[in-house]
């Protein structure tokens, strides 16, 4: 799979739950006030993994450079 792909479709997935969590955030309904918090949370989580994605294929880009 196409690792371009999976980081465009993670950061498209992180900017949603990010503009989601702001609006949860004036939003809060009584019965669950903390949802944004979670929805913040996750959108987190997916940057991360795009991060490690971006990280490692750096790194394999950044050897193979190296050992020419």
């Amino acid at each position: 799979m196409n690792i371009e792909l999976i980081r465009n479709v993670l950061n498209i997935l992180f900017m949603i739950g990010a503009a989601a969590s702001v609006v949860l955030f004036f939003m809060a309904s009584e019965s669950n006030p903390f949802l944004y918090i979670y929805v913040c949370m996750v959108a987190i989580v997916i940057k991360m993994v795009e991060y490690v994605l971006r990280f490692s294929q750096k790194n394999k880009h950044n050897k193979r450079r190296r050992t020419l």
